[in-house]
């Protein structure tokens, strides 16, 4: 285990777990998260640039997808193709604010995922911090985010929903939903490494997942089918922000979003703790 103890800032590596010394392990943790920023940035902004260095139409294509899905479900819903019942907003508004909110909880849980593998060349010659790979994911997501918020203010203001304070419980609601992604993206970061089939069971679980989530439909209320909202921590935070951006208020108690809140939190530190440990472990194997 990495021992940074010495006051010069050198490594020293051992055959012990790292875990068997939680508050240098944590203390570690905290000094890498530190340092990693600058690296994390400018690996964000090689990325963003390779990304869109050889695309025409550029940001465009962060908010298509969702932006094509919701119109699909807009039209279905106002040709009575499919009857998803009254909502409380707009309809258009209600798909358009849950296609965006889900992308960009798929973005977040495919995020560390994508980039500890755009790095795995450098991972098995370089030492740096894991960290700034988590922070190139997370600034990613914040890019996506401020895109898509863009367009979901102006969806507002065009069906005169008014833009007020409101705003800010909402956005802290939708980073709790980014950090409950970025929680499961990194608990299987390790694991899809080594296993490709995690990657795969992924996307097919991301797909299962929009129909099991009221994305583009009211929360179910009649048991067993309300059972979609209660034990779906997505589902919740979903519907909470879309709420608060709307309505200002949310539907009903209070208690099962902070309840998924506090349970976000650990999961994303739990997961973190995971992926320190178990990545040199995995970088090791992979290298021999």
């Amino acid at each position: 285990m990495p021992d940074g103890n010495d006051k010069y800032g050198t490594v020293v590596y051992t055959p012990e777990s790292q875990l068997r010394s939680p508050v240098q392990l944590l203390r570690t943790m905290g000094r890498d998260l530190l340092h990693a920023r600058e690296l994390g940035w400018r690996l964000f902004v090689r990325d963003t640039s390779a990304r869109y260095r050889q695309s025409i139409l550029g940001i465009f294509w962060s908010f298509v997808p969702p932006l094509v899905t919701g119109l699909v479900f807009i039209i279905l819903q106002s040709k009575r193709i499919v009857n998803f019942g009254a909502t409380d907003i707009p309809y258009p508004v209600f798909a358009m604010a849950g296609t965006m909110l889900w992308q960009l909880f798929t973005e977040s849980l495919n995020g560390p995922l994508a980039s500890v593998r755009g790095a795995l060349p450098l991972l098995a010659k370089i030492n740096f911090p894991r960290e700034a790979l988590i922070l190139a994911a997370f600034y990613h997501i914040l890019f996506s985010l401020a895109i898509k918020m863009t367009l979901l203010l102006g969806i507002l203001l065009l069906f005169d929903i008014p833009l007020t304070f409101r705003l800010v419980p909402a956005l802290g609601v939708i980073m709790m939903l980014i950090f409950l992604g970025m929680g499961i993206g990194l608990l299987l970061t390790p694991v899809s490494m080594l296993y490709t089939d995690i990657s795969s069971l992924l996307a097919v679980a991301v797909q299962l997942g929009f129909f099991v989530t009221p994305v583009v439909y009211p929360p179910p209320t009649a048991f067993p089918y309300s059972l979609v909202t209660v034990v779906n921590p997505a589902g919740i935070l979903l519907t909470a922000a879309r709420d608060l951006m709307a309505k200002g208020a949310l539907t009903g108690s209070a208690v099962p979003l902070l309840l998924v809140c506090l349970l976000t939190v650990l999961l994303l530190f739990g997961a973190w703790i995971v992926y320190r440990v178990a990545l040199p472990l995995i970088i090791e194997r992979m290298s021999s």
